[in-house]
């Protein structure tokens, strides 16, 4: 490249606003069809298990308490989840949903990865049947 065509580039850019965002700061709305974390409502829930069978990444569980009563409760492994709304679009009573808001889902430990969906108590009594006395990992409701 010739001095000239440099020097033309350079006075161009000297009046042009740059192009970077302060993406931490000033956050633009997210796509309607984004892929985010996986929702899980409950109520609708029938415990026929098709979005757990249906996950290419094995990251869903369905523990089921007691079918009749319709009390399950959802563990979803974000950290194996690819994103693929597979199980979204297989769940027949659409009890799954993919958020379009909740996007950000770095962390440092791989603790807040596996969430719990479902009532707070049946979660409870999950993770004390299977954790060891004093611990408490984390949970959502």
């Amino acid at each position: 490249m010739k001095f000239g065509g440099m020097l033309s580039d350079l006075l161009r850019s000297l009046f042009k606003r740059p192009v970077t965002e302060q993406y931490p700061f000033v956050k633009r709305k997210p796509p309607e069809r984004l892929r985010g974390e996986l929702q899980y409502d409950p109520t609708n829930c029938s415990g026929c298990m098709l979005c757990m069978k249906d996950c290419p990444a094995d990251a869903l569980e369905l523990i089921v308490i007691d079918r009749k009563a319709k009390k399950f409760v959802m563990r979803y492994h974000a950290d194996r989840c690819t994103y693929c709304a597979q199980c979204v679009s297989s769940c027949r009573f659409k009890c799954l949903s993919m958020s379009n808001e909740q996007y950000e889902l770095a962390a440092l430990t791989k603790e807040p990865f596996t969430v719990h969906y479902g009532n707070e108590s049946d979660i409870r009594a999950i993770l004390e049947a299977v954790s060891p006395a004093g611990a408490e990992p984390a949970d959502k409701a």
